[in-house]
């Protein structure tokens, strides 16, 4: 498995941390049913949280891992590919390998498991909705500011305004992989096609989920090759734009308002 799988955590999987959730078996439960739902159910999982699981999952990864299935006379439903298949499996073999390293480290140091738990806390964890790894195409620096350009693949890319210092701090450079971080808040949502706006990047697909709350909406769009984004909107918001499952529309971010981070 290549480096640029690794952002599904290893730590923590098999015994879920308060609402952390073993997202392997979610997946495994995925590809026995056939069904988000059923495996959510499950897991005592909520569908939402299952749904963000997945997205996130994919976000991550070079290629789908999770794939809807056209809707036939069952309805459709959702199944892992082969790449998910060979994920799953290479990861659940490393759990049993790595098992067994502290046991193994703490016979020959006595004081392993303090300086080990240390190390836990260094593990990243974000509120950001929405995550993308990608591999960074250009770095162009000004006097005090550099767009980064992040390629996160089927010729989608994210355009990133950090400063220097930081581009320097992250060792950004051609070709190396990095995280985009953006807020569901910060996402404009547009369903008009030529729409000249200040935002630098646009990302299009297809409403996949629309779900209103008390106040405000989340409202996923499907990009090509199975990514996703996540917003959050006013329910009046909603409305107007007409959006709903199967509508195209798009997400506007601002260059600004991308965080970039890498793996230690």
């Amino acid at each position: 498995m290549s480096k640029s799988d690794s952002p599904i955590k290893l730590e923590g999987l098999s015994k879920p941390r308060g609402k952390r959730w073993d997202h392997l078996e979610l997946l495994e439960r995925i590809d026995t049913s056939g069904s988000i739902s059923a495996a959510a159910t499950a897991m005592g999982m909520s569908y939402k949280a299952a749904w963000q699981a997945v997205e996130s999952i994919n976000n991550l990864s070079r290629e789908a891992v999770v794939i809807r299935q056209p809707g036939g006379s069952t309805g459709g439903g959702t199944c892992l590919t082969d790449y998910g298949r060979r994920m799953v499996a290479t990861y659940r073999q490393l759990e049993q390998v790595w098992a067994a390293v502290p046991a193994s480290i703490g016979r020959t140091m006595d004081d392993f498991n303090q300086y080990y738990s240390m190390s836990r806390r260094f593990d990243m964890q974000t509120s950001a909705r929405n995550q993308f790894l990608g591999t960074v195409r250009s770095v162009t620096k000004g006097a005090v500011n550099a767009e980064v350009i992040l390629d996160i693949g089927r010729d989608e890319e994210l355009a990133a305004i950090i400063t220097n210092d930081s581009a320097d701090h992250l060792g950004l450079e051609v070709g190396s992989e990095a995280y985009a971080l953006v807020k569901a808040q910060w996402i404009i949502l547009t369903v008009e096609e030529n729409m000249k706006t200040s935002a630098r990047n646009r990302l299009t697909g297809t409403v996949v989920r629309c779900q209103e709350g008390a106040v405000n909406a989340e409202v996923v769009i499907e990009l090509p090759g199975g990514k996703t984004v996540a917003s959050v909107i006013t329910n009046e918001s909603v409305k107007t734009l007409g959006l709903k499952e199967g509508v195209r529309a798009s997400a506007l971010i601002k260059a600004s308002h991308i965080i970039l981070a890498v793996a230690n």
